[in-house]
């Protein structure tokens, strides 16, 4: 079996294909990149490394060929990216591709209010209507993104947010590496759409309480609407694009639309997920 992973030099990309080599021949692994340069390691150790952009239809039926089953992992040109992974479905399709396994998020139904939402449901429709196999990865909120807002809190003494009452389930990108690895090389996961998520899902009180054990110190829990989250976001240097996407994930959280908790990690890789604690704790150590 031939497996491949698409955006492999970008970091959930690498991490998927560690373990991925660790478990097959490397010479059944196809990596495909549009810098093929930045995984010249992983070619000297037996993969195939090939060229591939989804902007540039001409490089996918290439990057596609002999491949049955596929990692598609979706890009970051968030809300500028659907059309891009439509021709990518539609190359694997032509390529002779059985099984795509895609990397989407928790919940992309109208009503979620994140922005990821639109390029993710619509990637989803694509391939089901594709013909193709098909996987869903539907991954909660990266936990070490939240790392430098909790170690402001510690310093500050003020947690502001826009998530209300709602909670997260917050994962680690290495147990979304693993849960992908998990797919690429088992059987008996197509037609299933899995929430991969964190041990806990956390609300802005388990932050406030990870922040003063962090700072040593009381934390304020500040809420705040969306307006005056995204005028804080900005005020504090984020660009506009950055501070719209961060404001819509509380307003996710605030709905609902990322507090399920799952037990993907466990049952599909053996291992225990890690906490969101834990990731802040040893980035501090670092």
């Amino acid at each position: 079996m031939t497996i491949a992973i698409t955006g492999a030099s970008g970091p959930l990309g690498r991490a998927t294909a560690e373990f991925v080599l660790q478990a097959v021949d490397p010479r059944e692994v196809v990596l495909t990149t549009r810098r093929p340069e930045a995984l010249a390691d992983l070619a000297a150790r037996g993969a195939d490394v090939r060229r591939a952009d989804f902007t540039d239809a001409r490089t996918l039926a290439t990057a596609f060929a002999g491949v049955e089953r596929l990692l598609l992992i979706s890009t970051d040109a968030v809300g500028a990216r659907l059309d891009a992974h439509r021709a990518a479905i539609s190359a694997a399709a032509g390529a002779g591709v059985r099984h795509a396994i895609y990397t989407s998020v928790p919940k992309p139904v109208p009503a979620n209010p994140a922005l990821v939402v639109a390029d993710h449901a619509g990637t989803e429709q694509a391939l089901r209507d594709s013909g193709l196999r098909w996987t869903m990865l539907r991954n909660n909120l990266y936990a070490h993104m939240q790392t430098p807002g909790i170690e402001q809190a510690a310093a500050s003494g003020r947690l502001v947010t826009n998530g209300g009452a709602g909670a997260t389930a917050y994962v680690t990108r290495a147990d979304c590496a693993a849960v992908a690895a998990a797919v690429l090389t088992q059987d008996g996961h197509e037609g299933q759409a899995y929430d991969v998520t964190g041990p806990e899902a956390l609300s802005a009180d388990d932050l406030v309480a990870l922040a003063r054990e962090i700072g040593g110190r009381d934390v304020e829990l500040v809420s705040a609407d969306d307006a005056a989250s995204m005028a804080g976001l900005r005020s504090a240097g984020l660009p506009d694009e950055v501070a719209q996407l961060v404001t819509s994930f509380g307003a996710a959280t605030r709905g609902g639309f990322l507090a399920n908790v799952s037990s993907t990690v466990a049952d599909l890789t053996g291992r225990t997920p890690t906490a969101l604690a834990d990731v802040v704790r040893a980035a501090l150590k670092s």
